[in-house]
C-alpha cells in the first residue's frame, strides 16, 4: 500500500452513518493514487445493477491504468458498500467506496468528484457513469481518447436505453431517452453526467461545490454545471462511438413518469435561465417568456404528431412548457428526495 492508502483506511469506521463528512468505507488492497484516469459513480438503492455497472467496468478493453470512486448517498442501509467491496477486494480494478450522509443528486455527484481529485491528485480525466449504467467495452478507452486528440475540456457520449417491453421500444425516440447528438465531433454543450469526460483543469475554473445545490432533489445539476462551463468557454466534444446503456424499468416508461420528467426539464431550464438573470427587469422578461411557450409548445405538439405518431411522445412540449411556468410560480417536482425514490 502507499501512504496515502494507509491514510485512507485509517478513516474506514464503523460508524458509516455519521453526518459530518464523507466516510471511506471500503478501499482496494492495491491503491495507487498516481493513476491518471478515475471513473465516479454515485449509488443509491440499487445495489444488484451497481454489480451490472462494475463488471462492464471491469470488461473495459484498454491497456489505460484507472481507478474506480464509488459513492453510496444512502446512509441508512448502504446496499452498495457490500457490492463496491467485493468488486475492490476481488482486484478487479483499484479505488474506494466512500458513504456520503447527506442525500441528494448534487451531494453524491460532488462528493465522488471532490473524492477523486483528492484521492487521485495526478487524475487528469474523470469520466462519470450513473449505476444503472452499463459501458460497452471500449467505453472508457474511446472517451479518453476523444479528449487527447481533441483538445477537448469535456467529452459526452451516447446513453441508449434499455427497453425491455418490446411494444414500448418506440420511446427510445422520446425526447427522455434520446441522446443529444448523433454523431461525433465538437458541440456547443452537453446536458448530462450519466456519460461524461471533465478534465482536471474544468473544476479549479468553477465554483466549488462544481454542482449546484439548489438542484439537488430537482436534479439538473449536471445541466446547470455545463452550462457554465460554456460560458466560461471551456470546449465540448462529443464521442458518438463511446456507448452506455441504461437500464430502463417499466415505471419509467408510464405517462406519468414521463410527464413528471417533461415538467422536471422545464423547471431545469427555468431555473438554468433565472440564474443569469441579473436584474428584477430581465426575470420579468424570463417569467413572461416561460408562459408565452405554453401556445408554442403546442404548434411543437402538433409537429410531433405528424412526425411521431405517438401522443405520448408529441406530449413532451407541452409538459416541458407547462413545468417552466410551474417553477416560475414556485411550484417543481423533487424527484431526487429519498422518499420520492423508488428503489
Amino acid at each position: 500500500m502507499t501512504r496515502i492508502s494507509t491514510e485512507l483506511a485509517a478513516t474506514i469506521k464503523p460508524d458509516v452513518g455519521r453526518r459530518d463528512s464523507c466516510v471511506v468505507a471500503a478501499i482496494s488492497p492495491a491503491f495507487d493514487s498516481s493513476i491518471g484516469i478515475v471513473v465516479c459513480i454515485p449509488s443509491f438503492r440499487r445495489p444488484q445493477h451497481l454489480r451490472l455497472t462494475l463488471a462492464s467496468l471491469a470488461a473495459q478493453r484498454t491497456d489505460r491504468r484507472f481507478a474506480v470512486v464509488i459513492v453510496e448517498n444512502d446512509a441508512t442501509k448502504c446496499e452498495s458498500v457490500p457490492v463496491a467491496a467485493e468488486f475492490l477486494a476481488g482486484g478487479k480494478f483499484p479505488g474506494l467506496c466512500v458513504v456520503e450522509p447527506r442525500q441528494g443528486n448534487c451531494h453524491a455527484i460532488n462528493a465522488a468528484f471532490e473524492t477523486a481529485l483528492a484521492t487521485f491528485p495526478d487524475a487528469t480525466s474523470l469520466l462519470m457513469i450513473d449505476d444503472d449504467e452499463i459501458a460497452t467495452e471500449d467505453w472508457l478507452e474511446r472517451m479518453v481518447r476523444a479528449a487527447e486528440t481533441t483538445g477537448a475540456d469535456l467529452v459526452g457520449g451516447p446513453v441508449f436505453p434499455d427497453i425491455d417491453d418490446e411494444g414500448k421500444r418506440g420511446l427510445q425516440r422520446h425526447p427522455a431517452f434520446r441522446p443529444a447528438y448523433d454523431t461525433s465531433g465538437p458541440v456547443p454543450v452537453i446536458y448530462g453526467c450519466g456519460n461524461c469526460l471533465i478534465t482536471r483543469p474544468v473544476f479549479s475554473r468553477l465554483a466549488d461545490p462544481a454542482f449546484d445545490l439548489r438542484f439537488n432533489f430537482l436534479g439538473g445539476g449536471d445541466t446547470d454545471f455545463f452550462v457554465r462551463c460554456r460560458q466560461a468557454g471551456m470546449k465540448f466534444h462529443w464521442a458518438a462511438d463511446a456507448v452506455i446503456s441504461e437500464t430502463v424499468p417499466d415505471s419509467r416508461t408510464s405517462p406519468g413518469w414521463l410527464a413528471l420528467r417533461g415538467l422536471r426539464i422545464g423547471a431545469i431550464n427555468y431555473h438554468i435561465e433565472v440564474k443569469a438573470a441579473r436584474t428584477l427587469w430581465s426575470r420579468a422578461r424570463l417569467i413572461a417568456k416561460m408562459f408565452a411557450m405554453l401556445p408554442l409548445s403546442l404548434f411543437r405538439a402538433g409537429r410531433l404528431v405528424v412526425t411521431e405518431h405517438k401522443g405520448i411522445i408529441a406530449l413532451h412540449p407541452i409538459t416541458v412548457a407547462v413545468g417552466s411556468a410551474l417553477a416560475a410560480i414556485g411550484i417543481e417536482p423533487q424527484p431526487y428526495k429519498a422518499s420520492k425514490i423508488v428503489s
